[in-house]
């Protein structure tokens, strides 16, 4: 019984140490997962374990890949002149489930955040400023949270693209300030997708 109460108190403290789940919440997971079929139980396991195993950066865009690249950067339907810049992964999903955008990514990896000692070294600025210097792409949009962190973070990219034959825009603010793009709905990002603005 000591041997069991001890494996639950774990991935107890394993689920509370997820954002946003609080200790009740973290129990009520854990003895879910204990109530799963063992077949259920193991297939969620693997679902983790493959995520951990399987997946890593996109070597273009630095989303989450199998391969070397992303499905969205080997979809050859996209229109490849459009480079929409994202801080995370979360906010390219959520433009993706949008369905306003058909272009390209690029997954900044952060944001700049000096408070949270997040500088512009940390960020994945070289390998945007290199793809556009390949050429193809003429606009590249600047997705960033609509807070300071991200406006920050916009206008070091535009200072590091200027000079480069791209036109530099930024998405509508119909989102609302201090908001992420993660949290907005679908309209509310197409929107600001189709109101986009030249910086």
């Amino acid at each position: 019984m000591a041997e069991s109460r001890g494996v639950i108190a774990t991935l107890i403290d394993c689920f509370a140490e997820l954002p946003g789940i609080g200790r009740k919440s973290a129990e009520r997971l854990a003895y879910h997962v204990l109530r799963m079929p063992r077949d259920e139980a193991v297939a969620f396991s693997a679902a983790i374990r493959a995520v951990k195993e399987k997946l890593h950066p996109c070597q273009t865009c630095f989303n989450l890949a199998e391969h070397e690249q992303c499905d969205v950067c080997l979809d050859r339907r996209r229109d490849r002149t459009l480079l929409c810049v994202v801080e995370q992964v979360r906010d390219l999903l959520a433009l993706e489930q949008a369905g306003a955008y058909r272009g390209l990514y690029h997954v900044l990896q952060g944001r700049i955040a000096p408070l949270e000692g997040t500088g512009p070294a940390a960020l994945t600025l070289d390998a945007l400023v290199a793809r556009v210097r390949e050429g193809g792409v003429r606009e590249v949009i600047m997705a960033t949270n609509p807070n300071v962190e991200g406006d920050a973070t916009a206008l070091l990219v535009s200072q590091r693209l200027a000079g480069l034959p791209v036109t530099l825009s930024r998405l509508a603010r119909g989102l609302t300030v201090g908001a992420s793009l993660e949290q907005a709905n679908r309209d509310m990002l197409a929107d600001a997708m189709a109101g986009r603005q030249k910086l």
